[in-house]
């Protein structure tokens, strides 16, 4: 998620070239550039108007089967909701934040679940980056709607605003938030939620945040933590690359910290949150180990194994030579580099022996139909691994393979790009300043530090063991 971190994701639109064929590199389509969000609110009279058709490649919507056996153990947050009679919901007029990925348990669309309740009266819904049926591009625009499936409006949180208006929240008693993260900083999901939550708090509007797993678990915390100044809508909480809290968690973090919402104080101490938690759910748990079924977050984030890969290329494919994916496939897990022949990468990579992970040498068709080939990142080792580190070392060795430094004659507005993802301004001078002779090694050992004191002040914003 732009979200690039969707995607959005990791980062600026750009073009993903592999033997020469394009493809589109942004992280996932869910982590776009940065832009302040609009606070103006917009005109009270204006509504959403209809598309001239209905979006030909929205998803039909799910149905909940008529047997609960082999179904999975884990309860999502709309699970619980729903098994609580919608308690905290009942009789108000209702807006739903959500994308594809926000389904119960069955698979069945949370747009649809909170419909068809005759206890919930659902007015509104809102869509994140690539909108609520995950069809829109990444990086673009997308304009309020009509819904034709639902005949509900529905507001961009991703168009000509990022937070929601005034006139988009009124009339509304309660704004539900249903998003999958994947459990890296820069997804724009996560900094949609905050904005939300800011607009709601300052407009007496209720929020509830129905819990989903993160899919990295709730024990994995590495990585950079961002620095003030580089907070944006790729970087909208600060916390570490990869932050192991779920989004509930994230939630309860920004409301009960001062500061942690750019709104005053006492409008931050006033606001409404409740977090609907899982059932089931343990911090230990990797996504397949819930046994629930995934859900494209964005179109470069098809499955689990794009969410591990996401934070360990993303940023060391923002600058420089190196691409993630080969050809048309392994979003993320893939790595290759556009001048440099792939063996002479896969001899680099193997020498350094990063702990968790190994290569393996693929090729996959590019466009035209020709081989691309590149490197597999295999995960040997969960606790070792350490998903940013692959990263850090792409941007080193980018400054070796290529004879001069990316990082340093890059534009200014691409170097501010990567640092409103990465975080770490102090990492950014150095690498700047040394280029391929930089002590990756010095940093994760440094950010390790950091995360550790990190994970002691967040324990208390836990909703799971």
């Amino acid at each position: 998620m732009s979200a690039r971190v969707p995607t959005t994701d990791l980062f600026r639109r750009r073009i993903w070239a592999a033997c020469g064929i394009a493809f589109l590199l942004g992280l996932a389509g869910c982590s776009s550039p940065a832009r302040t969000p609009p606070t103006a609110p917009r005109p009270a009279a204006s509504k959403p108007t209809p598309p001239a058709s209905a979006p030909s490649t929205a998803p039909e919507p799910l149905r909940t089967p008529p047997s609960a056996v082999g179904s999975p153990r884990i309860m999502l947050g709309i699970d619980v909701l729903e098994a609580q009679g919608f308690a905290s919901i009942a009789g108000k007029r209702v807006g739903l934040l959500t994308h594809p990925a926000g389904v119960n348990r069955y698979g069945v669309s949370t747009i649809e679940v909170l419909r068809r309740s005759p206890k919930v009266r659902l007015v509104a819904l809102f869509g994140p980056e690539h909108g609520i049926y995950g069809n829109e591009a990444a990086e673009i625009p997308i304009a309020d709607r009509i819904d034709q499936r639902t005949g509900l409006p529905v507001y961009s949180l991703y168009g000509k605003y990022r937070k929601p208006t005034k006139a988009m929240l009124k009339g509304l008693d309660a704004l539900v938030i249903d998003l999958q993260d994947v459990g890296s900083r820069s997804y724009t999901y996560v900094s949609c939620m905050r904005y939300a939550m800011e607009a709601c708090f300052e407009e007496g509007v209720d929020v509830v945040v129905l819990d989903r797993p993160n899919p990295l678990g709730g024990l994995k915390v590495d990585g950079p933590m961002l620095d003030a100044a580089w907070m944006s809508y790729v970087g909208a909480f600060r916390v570490p690359y990869v932050h192991g809290l779920t989004i509930g968690e994230l939630a309860q973090f920004s409301a009960r910290t001062p500061g942690a919402l750019a709104i005053p104080r006492e409008t931050q101490a006033r606001g409404r949150l409740t977090v609907v938690p899982m059932r089931g759910w343990r911090r230990s748990m990797r996504w397949p180990e819930t046994e629930l079924r995934w859900v494209p977050t964005s179109p470069m984030i098809p499955d689990f194994s794009a969410a591990m890969g996401y934070a360990m290329t993303g940023l060391g494919t923002y600058i420089g030579g190196f691409r993630h994916g080969v050809g048309q496939r392994y979003p993320f897990r893939g790595v290759l580099h556009l001048r440099v022949p792939s063996e002479v990468v896969e001899k680099e990579l193997k020498a350094l022996r990063i702990p968790g992970i190994a290569f393996r040498r693929v090729s996959s068709p590019n466009r035209r139909g020709k081989p691309a080939i590149g490197l597999y990142v295999e995960v040997t080792d969960w606790d070792d691994w350490r998903p940013t580190e692959l990263s850090f070392h792409l941007m080193r060795l980018g400054c070796k393979l290529e004879g001069r430094n990316p990082y340093a004659e890059a534009t200014r507005g691409i170097q501010q790009g990567f640092l409103r993802h990465m975080g770490d301004n102090d990492f950014f001078e150095d690498l700047v300043a040394t280029g391929a002779r930089v002590d990756i090694n010095r940093w994760l050992a440094r950010w390790e530090a950091e995360n550790r004191t990190y994970i002691a002040t967040k324990k208390r914003f836990w909703l799971y063991n």
